[in-house]
């Protein structure tokens, strides 16, 4: 009997360990590429010579052998990407408190209408925001940028059900001992939020890192490319060099993984409960 038991724990660790790997192997296929010779990229399934001509090609100014703003670009999408992830969080966190906690007529017709907005693609939105941004004056530069993604309707969604979930009788106890709503909101409420906030964090900064459309749009001068428009730039749509293509992936996809595995225990917390 405790012999199909372990024959059955070590069944289940070894499916675990598959469908890791068949995850996470496109990733370590697209390292290993990036660092590949180029006369076996993408022609074998783990390559046996090994380069840094693909990173030396991107970071030399490619085809055109033009030097590129790299650090510049790199700053620029930390400075974007951070902002708009920082105002994306506190407006959600406001409007998610009010949802949840203040008591007031028509609070269910907003929530409605904020999962009712969820199922419209932003892109709809694009063009009006562009002129926008263009006739107040905000055309390439950071601020125009940064504020039209201050706003994430997802955020305010579990930011929402999140707070839902904490008993009242924390902010009564908080309300007893003077504190009003912005303390509340900040000290009470927001500190017990951590493990939630961690994965929102997370899954903001990521999408704001890899967005390209709208700063393609909006940054016009070399000084505020952000790294997705500066690598766009070297490829083109279609991108004859795959070796670099993966090396550019991995500049990419780096800040996301260190952030990822500073906050892997906080994100791990926040994904139980977004599943329970």
């Amino acid at each position: 009997m405790g012999g199909a038991k372990k024959n059955g724990l070590w069944s289940r660790y070894l499916i675990a360990i598959v469908l890791l790997l068949i995850m996470i192997f496109p990733y370590i296929y697209m390292v290993l590429n990036s660092f590949a010779d180029w006369n076996q990229v993408d022609k074998k399934l783990i390559p046996t010579e090994y380069s840094l001509k693909s990173y030396q090609w991107l970071l030399g100014g490619g085809e055109a052998l033009i030097p590129r703003p790299w650090i510049n670009a790199f700053f620029n999408s930390f400075i974007v990407s951070t902002g708009s992830t920082l105002l994306m969080m506190v407006s959600a966190v406001m409007v998610a408190y009010a949802l949840a906690k203040i008591p007031f007529k028509g609070r269910d017709t907003i929530n409605n209408f904020i999962l009712f907005q969820m199922f419209f693609p932003a892109i709809i939105l694009l063009i009006p925001t562009f002129l926008v941004i263009q006739r107040i004056g905000m055309y390439d530069s950071y601020w125009g940028m940064i504020l039209p993604k201050a706003m994430s309707l997802w955020a305010v969604f579990m930011y929402t059900n999140f707070f839902k979930a904490i008993p009242d009788t924390f902010i009564e106890a908080a309300k007893l001992d003077g504190a009003n709503e912005w303390q509340i909101m900040f000290k009470v409420v927001l500190p017990m939020s951590k493990s939630i906030t961690t994965v929102i964090f997370l899954f903001l900064f990521m999408e704001r890192w890899t967005e390209l459309l709208w700063d393609m749009l909006v940054a016009k001068s070399d000084d505020m490319l952000t790294l997705n428009v500066l690598l766009s730039q070297m490829f083109g749509p279609y991108g004859g060099y795959p070796g670099p293509l993966y090396a550019a992936s991995v500049i990419l996809t780096m800040p996301i993984l260190i952030i990822f595995l500073l906050f892997a225990k906080k994100f791990q917390e926040g994904m139980q409960f977004t599943l329970k």
